[in-house]
């Protein structure tokens, strides 16, 4: 039995064997660049075909979207959304407790009072039971997050939302190309929202974002929304004129560009990405107390972040708190070159934007709907656990190449389990 790196063994995964990069910079992404830059159309909001409206084309034609209306970022795209669908002040937002801060704040954007609920523990979603439960009179709309790349359970909160007359808006900040029963996310609900953050499965040079719906009058508001409010038709001359609220949300020509490229390869690289992390979680699969993500059947995960909890009791370790199992194997783990980090470091409601409600002052928006705040370390069990007891791996296994890395990092997992001696002594220590 090989020794632990963290006692000074050899490390299953070697230094120079450690680099997977992502995005993968190709030439045509540099000349998809250059083109845009050397074009005389750099923004959005000028007329006739540009970079951005390509991609808007492209996005709507690869995926299956009627209508897609490209953004300054993902969370400019679910602000414009709520917007758009008639959020605003005295209304509240169900949100899932675990997400990204921008799914909590979007509502706040609007003057609409975020309202927290619990997760399902193995796709990390918004538990529909849990989403029902929250819902009062002022409740306007929902958001499910299509966390980490694994579909919610879209046909429940869409049946609960037909119910109770509220509007759907999916986060697929992390899964663009997962589908529900064979349809795109983001064609689930009135309007989805996608990111293409650098770190993104599909991403730009720097920050971006689609927003994507079926509903024609809802793009032109969504449009609108982004350009200050005007109405940009082609072949009319710009007016200058704001028919409502707007902000400037608007994508550039060369972050657009770099998209279209990435876009084009993205089908061989989630086949790859596929086949690599399929063989990954298999292996991990086998060793007793870790629990590997999943999805719902009848869905396809992208696998943006992979999320692995970590259960003492059937570790053999009874009596372990599911935090000292974690910071262990984080320890030992990541000494032996797997890069385990944790994702959220507590729910979204325990943020103390929402727990001292600083908005827009006064208390606002909580003060128009008399809504009490959050309360920190109170409520949302599930999501408690979630992030007590478990790590992600990020990026790397976004590279179409990692499979051998993974392998080295499956590899790195067998080694840690076969020393459960040690895990136990450390994780002893830290409870």
């Amino acid at each position: 039995m090989s020794r632990l790196a963290a006692l000074g063994g050899t490390a299953a995964v070697p230094k120079d064997q450690r680099r997977a990069p992502w995005p993968l910079v190709e030439d045509e992404d540099r000349k998809a660049v250059l083109s845009a830059l050397d074009g005389a159309r750099l923004v959005s909001d000028t007329d006739g075909t540009n970079p951005v409206s390509e991609l808007e084309q492209q996005w709507a034609d690869h995926f299956g979207f009627a209508h897609c209306v490209a953004v300054s970022n993902g969370t400019a795209a679910l602000s414009l959304a709520l917007s758009a669908l008639g959020v605003g002040p005295g209304d509240e937002v169900i949100v899932p407790a675990l997400s990204f801060i921008a799914t909590g704040l979007a509502p706040v954007h609007q003057m609409a009072v975020p309202v927290f609920a619990d997760i399902d523990p193995v796709t990390y979603n918004l538990d529909p039971e849990d989403v029902e439960r929250r819902i009062t009179p002022r409740t306007r709309a929902i958001v499910p997050v299509h966390l980490h790349g694994a579909p919610a359970d879209m046909d429940r909160i869409a049946e609960i939302a037909r119910r109770h007359g509220l509007a759907v808006v999916e986060d697929a900040a992390q899964a663009p190309g997962a589908t529900h029963r064979g349809r795109p996310v983001g064609s689930l609900g009135d309007a989805g929202a996608f990111s293409l953050q650098v770190s993104k499965n599909v991403p730009t040079c720097g920050e971006g974002g689609l927003l994507v719906t079926g509903d024609a009058e809802l793009a032109a508001a969504m449009r609108r929304g982004r350009q200050f409010g005007e109405v940009m038709d082609p072949g009319r001359e710009r007016d200058y004129v704001s028919h409502g609220l707007g902000w400037n949300h608007k994508m550039n020509a060369l972050q657009a560009a770099f998209t279209s490229a990435q876009l084009a390869r993205f089908d061989d690289y989630e086949r790859r990405r596929q086949q690599n992390v399929a063989a990954f979680l298999a292996r991990l699969a086998e060793l007793p107390g870790i629990q590997v993500p999943t999805a719902l059947p009848d869905t396809t995960h992208v696998w943006h972040i992979l999320r692995f909890r970590f259960d003492p009791a059937a570790f053999g370790l009874d009596g372990v708190a599911p935090r000292a199992l974690r910071t262990a194997l984080r320890r030992l783990l990541r000494a032996e070159g797997v890069p385990m980090s944790q994702y959220q470091l507590l729910p979204l409601p325990d943020q103390t934007v929402f727990v001292d409600r600083l908005g827009f002052g006064a208390g606002h928006p909580w003060a128009v709907t008399g809504a009490p705040g959050t309360v920190r370390g109170e409520g949302y069990p599930v999501t408690r656990a979630v992030i007590e007891d478990s790590l992600t791996i990020q990026k790397r296994h976004l590279n179409p190449d990692s499979g051998p890395l993974l392998a080295r990092y499956a590899d790195a997992f067998e080694k840690v389990w076969a020393h459960r001696d040690m895990v136990a002594t450390l994780a002893g220590a830290a409870s």
